[in-house]
């Protein structure tokens, strides 16, 4: 059986070989029964990993390179990645070593058990509290408004079966969140517990803009958002009504009560700046089918490599 492993690679210039080259020992060593694969896609670096690249598909015919023509996120490329594999398994990992190809053969003999999607999970991170946060913030959002399933973590060290894929590589929206799209094709998921290796070189590439833009992408799986509006309105203007009624009695029965501005400019802060939520939200939507419409890209390659 072969196995495609699908690596984004953001300047990676330092780790790129040295990951390929581990992954391939350990197929050599620990999974004789497989063969593999590999699908690297270049994010716009702004180091020498293209050139990197270049130089594994010269050395080796089973790493295939594609180069985008401008930075569209580790999702789009992952998302790119899938158009072009050809395993029975399709492997999705980190090019800084944090993903770790020792932990690979626990990852592949899970999903033999029958699994459509399996991720590693860590024992233990090594990632800064701010990262840990926002990665416990995403398993909360992504229960709610994805329909994670509730005893499923997810990671960025998956694996799913070829026939997952040909699903996924169906949805062509230009910001695509590809565990969304897992969710939606299947919920027979499991879960391994992997080794957290500390990055080699660098720091993470996810700045808080980009996390946030991530995040926004849930709202492309979830209508969610829009019912949280609608109930929080709802319940404000209730609140309003009543806050209303209860002043104009008390107003009745005592004519010499000074109603104040200060409680008036409350009250307006609160409700315009509830309405300016939810028109952000419902914005976020239809800015999402605007630019759907007009064919965004979801990637756009300018080289390709062994391909």
């Amino acid at each position: 059986m072969l196995v495609s492993v699908i690596i984004p690679c953001y300047n990676s210039e330092k780790t790129i070989r040295t990951v390929v080259e581990m992954v391939m020992q350990v197929f050599h060593t620990e999974l004789p029964e497989y063969e593999c694969e590999f699908v690297l896609v270049n994010d716009n670096s702004r180091d020498g990993t293209l050139n990197e690249i270049r130089k594994l598909g010269a050395d080796y015919q089973n790493v295939h390179g594609i180069s985008l023509m401008r930075n569209f996120g580790q999702h789009n490329a992952l998302m790119c990645a899938m158009n072009f594999v050809s395993g029975d398994y399709i492997l999705g990992m980190d090019d800084d070593m944090q993903t770790h190809p020792s932990q690979i053969p626990a990852i592949i003999h899970t999903i033999e058990e029958g699994y459509d999607l399996v991720y590693g999970v860590y024992k233990n991170s090594t990632n800064s509290s701010a990262k840990n946060f926002t990665s416990w913030l995403n398993r909360v959002t992504s229960r709610i408004l994805l329909g994670r399933p509730k005893n499923i973590r997810s990671s960025n060290f998956w694996i799913i079966t070829k026939a997952v894929c040909e699903e996924v590589v169906k949805y062509t929206s230009f910001n695509p969140y590809v565990d969304g799209i897992f969710y939606r094709v299947t919920h027979n998921i499991g879960n391994v517990e992997i080794e957290h290796h500390k990055r080699e070189f660098g720091e993470s590439g996810y700045t808080l803009k980009k996390m946030l833009k991530l995040w926004l992408a849930y709202f492309n799986f979830s209508v969610i958002p829009l019912r949280i509006a609608s109930v929080i309105g709802s319940v404000t203007a209730l609140l309003g009504f009543f806050g209303g009624f209860i002043t104009i009695i008390r107003k009745l029965l005592d004519p010499t009560m000074t109603v104040g501005w200060a409680s008036t400019v409350s009250i307006m802060l609160l409700f315009f700046g509830l309405i300016l939520l939810v028109l952000g939200i419902i914005g976020e939507y239809i800015g999402n089918l605007v630019l759907t419409l007009n064919h965004s890209p979801q990637f756009i390659v300018r080289e390709k490599v062994n391909l």
